[in-house]
């Protein structure tokens, strides 16, 4: 008898507080299902495909045969795929160089603007909504040898460059133009964050005598450590998958200069026509993005990101 009593009373208890438990998170399950589907159907398949195609040749009309690591060897065996890759980590060196400190600047400079400031957010924020072919269009009449940069350059007794067509400057005039378009997206977000430090810093800092440099030293730079940080992962991120403008504006030219690894996955795929080799340098480009994301996702649960 007590060891019966004692079997069921280490029974789990199942029943109403279960079911009760299901209703109650019934509707959030409801509402997470469109965007597991969207997910599943748009991302997570697509991925799936992808890595299946990597080991077939793919023809959609004689068939797929199977092709085992014959996709990833053709990889190895092409000079072109070196020179993308090469490309690649150039231009996100560029990017670096020129580009991830410019918003930085804008955003701490329009915190210390005492008057028109809200007109410096929208006038910063402006070439970000510019569309992408008349964005195209003005920079290669603003390069064009007979252009207005190259006037001023003249004038000023430099000479002519010749940006769309100097090897040495072509992605230079590629990351000079994204620079332009795309800084005012990551300046809000640092405007916010400077904008969110509590004044009384600053007050306590000029009391003590503390100029501009020394405030943007010591209070400034420290507070938005953690956007900046989180900005320059996804900066690498984003561009180590360039190949938008570098393939509207000079097709990866000239010489190749700046062909890209994602630019060069489309021309496997939508100029040599072969699927396989694409999906697999698609596949390399996966794992390479995911080291990048666990190294995000470490730095954040360490507290470097966005504390």
């Amino acid at each position: 008898m007590e060891h019966t009593t004692a079997v069921s009373m280490s029974k789990p208890k199942t029943g109403p507080r279960r079911t009760g438990k299901w209703k109650r998170y019934m509707w959030g399950y409801l509402f997470l299902l469109p965007a597991v589907i969207t997910f599943t159907l748009f991302l997570w398949l697509p991925i799936f495909k992808g890595v299946l195609n990597s080991f077939y040749h793919v023809d959609f009309v004689k068939g797929n045969s199977f092709a085992g690591f014959d996709n990833y060897a053709a990889i190895f065996s092409d000079p072109d795929v070196m020179v993308s890759v090469k490309n690649t980590l150039y231009y996100m060196g560029l990017a670096l160089v020129i580009g991830f400190w410019v918003p930085i600047v804008i955003a701490i400079a329009i915190s210390e603007m005492r008057r028109f400031q809200g007109f410096a957010r929208v006038a910063a924020y402006l070439p970000y909504v510019v569309p992408f072919v008349v964005l195209y269009g003005v920079w290669r009449w603003l390069y064009d040898p007979v252009g207005p940069i190259n006037a001023v350059l003249k004038a000023i007794g430099i000479g002519q460059i010749n940006f769309m067509v100097d090897r040495s400057w072509s992605m230079i005039s590629i990351v000079i133009m994204e620079t332009w378009q795309s800084f005012g997206s990551a300046m809000l977000i640092y405007l916010a964050a400077t904008l969110s430090v509590p004044r009384d810093w600053y007050e306590a800092a000029e009391i003590d005598g503390a100029g501009i440099w020394s405030r943007i030293r010591h209070i400034t730079l420290p507070a938005i450590r953690g956007q900046i940080l989180l900005l320059l992962m996804l900066q690498l991120i984003a561009t180590s998958q360039g190949f938008q403008t570098q393939f509207a504006m000079l097709d990866g030219g000239p010489n190749n200069a700046t062909l890209t690894y994602a630019l060069l996955i489309v021309k496997y795929a939508f100029v040599r026509l072969d699927y396989g080799v694409a999906s697999a340098l698609g596949v390399l480009m996966f794992l390479a993005l995911s080291i990048l994301a666990i190294a995000q996702y470490r730095l954040n649960n360490r507290g470097g990101v966005g504390q």
